[in-house]
């Protein structure tokens, strides 16, 4: 069974990212997720709800880039 290949992204910083500015969708930018972000941007982290799903989805590890690679590095 081939590892799957996980992001050069850095969990730390996704979640760092998510905790402080994620209404703002900085942390979707800095995995690559160009449109989500901006949605996000726009519905200031879906009224906060969307931000926390994200950073306990980065926290646990399985927060994916757009690529599809989990981001698991600290």
């Amino acid at each position: 069974m081939a590892s799957q290949e996980v992001s050069p992204k850095s969990r730390l910083v996704v979640a760092l990212l998510a905790g402080f500015l994620g209404v703002l969708g900085v942390h979707r930018f800095y995995v690559g997720k160009i449109g989500t972000g901006i949605l996000m941007l726009l519905t200031f982290g879906g009224l906060g709800i969307w931000k926390l799903i994200d950073f306990i989805m980065a926290v646990a590890g399985v927060m994916k880039d757009k690529d599809g690679k989990p981001i698991t590095k600290w």
